[in-house]
């Protein structure tokens, strides 16, 4: 039996991480956390194997088992499989993952490469970052890594350049890097002494908090943007890139001021650079992913977890709605997995989108259509 404090605890957590969409985000791992000395390990074999032939698409979904007697016929979706890719897409091509340490951006930069992409990836976890290359390199594949912040306009510089000195240019980026609080993502979490950066109603927010969310998703977002337009306005031949913004940047939620600003700024960033660099053959979207099963889930469920224990309350307005059309439809209940966002960016990077830019995908699972 739980008592009231660990009931309500548990739907705190529960409730505002499906909310939130918290992958969005960028520097996140895969649906399973791993360790990142565990991930550099097996990454390589794993990868290899993968790379020599891609796992088939399956089903698009399956009866729930046991069935629905209340909706006869009732089905879950399938999702991509992590492992999957589409041969020779990017071939020839330079493409720049930022955030690519863990979940999203890691298995983007690595299914750029296997589909053909020379990799850039950046991430201000050095030794994960690292240890992402390291695989894509042990598979024979081509990548480099550039350390550091990209709200530091010397870092978005310094990605570019190494793309240019490496590769020969810039042909798209997916601009992943973000943060949903102000303590640094390989940091551990500690709520008590941790207040100050976590997110809070507007009232209660600290400078702290709202600086550093909003510079690294929103200055951020613009200064990788203004470097890699730059380089692909002087290569003249066009380009694509995907920002990765939020449902939080399609709507309001409670107690997370800088995160729902910034992600909207992300989207409103897309807009402007869409209808500026048309002309030029460049493409700019935005995916906006609502609960995205990664680490930077666990870790807004750990803190989440200790701010309720903290005897912290609040209105539960923002709980109204907590759940996508995909999570009702789902026999578990799941959100969406890295592998099923990373489709869809590697889509609208490719020439394949040929007739899209200037859009807010909501890559939410239907949380925004009622």
């Amino acid at each position: 039996m739980c008592n009231d404090d660990e009931t309500r605890d548990g739907i705190e957590r529960r409730d505002f991480l499906r909310v939130m969409g918290v992958a969005a985000a960028g520097g996140l791992a895969g649906s399973a956390v791993a360790s990142p000395a565990a991930a550099a390990t097996e990454a390589p074999a794993v990868a290899a194997a993968a790379a020599a032939a891609p796992t088939p698409l399956g089903a698009y979904a399956m009866p729930w088992d046991p069935a629905d007697p209340a909706i006869p016929g009732r089905q879950s979706l399938v999702p991509v499989p992590e492992d999957y890719f589409v041969p020779n897409r990017f071939a020839g091509k330079t493409a720049l993952v930022t955030g690519c340490a863990r979940g999203m951006g890691r298995i983007a930069a690595i299914r750029l490469a296997r589909e053909g992409a020379n990799v850039v990836g950046v991430d201000w976890l050095a030794d994960e970052g690292q240890a992402v290359v390291d695989a894509i390199n042990a598979e024979g594949l081509k990548a480099v890594f550039v350390e550091g912040d990209i709200s530091e306009t010397a870092v978005c510089d310094a990605m570019v350049k190494a793309a240019v000195d490496s590769f020969g240019g810039l042909d798209c980026a997916l601009n992943n890097a973000g943060v949903m609080d102000a303590i640094f993502p390989g940091d551990p979490i500690d709520y008590a002494s941790q207040k100050d950066l976590v997110m809070s109603r507007i009232d209660e927010a600290t400078d702290a908090y709202w600086d550093v969310v909003m510079r690294v998703n929103a200055t951020g977002t613009f200064r990788s943007l203004r470097a890699e337009l730059r380089q692909m306005l002087a290569q003249g031949r066009g380009g694509s890139i995907v920002n990765v913004a939020s449902v939080a940047g399609l709507r309001g939620f409670g107690g997370t001021p800088s995160y729902v600003a910034s992600k909207h700024a992300v989207n409103g960033l897309t807009k402007n650079a869409a209808i500026d660099y048309a002309p030029y053959g460049i493409r700019v979207n935005s995916v906006c992913m609502g609960t995205t099963v990664t680490p930077m889930y666990e870790r807004a469920f750990e803190l989440l977890g200790q701010r309720a224990r903290s005897g912290f309350k609040d209105t539960g307005v923002g709980m109204a709605k907590v759940k996508s059309l995909l999570e009702m439809s789902n026999q578990q209940g799941r959100g969406s997995t890295p592998a099923e966002q990373v489709a869809v960016m590697l889509f609208l990077l490719s020439p394949e989108s040929s007739n899209l830019t200037g859009a807010n995908y909501a890559t939410d699972g239907g949380f925004t259509t009622y």
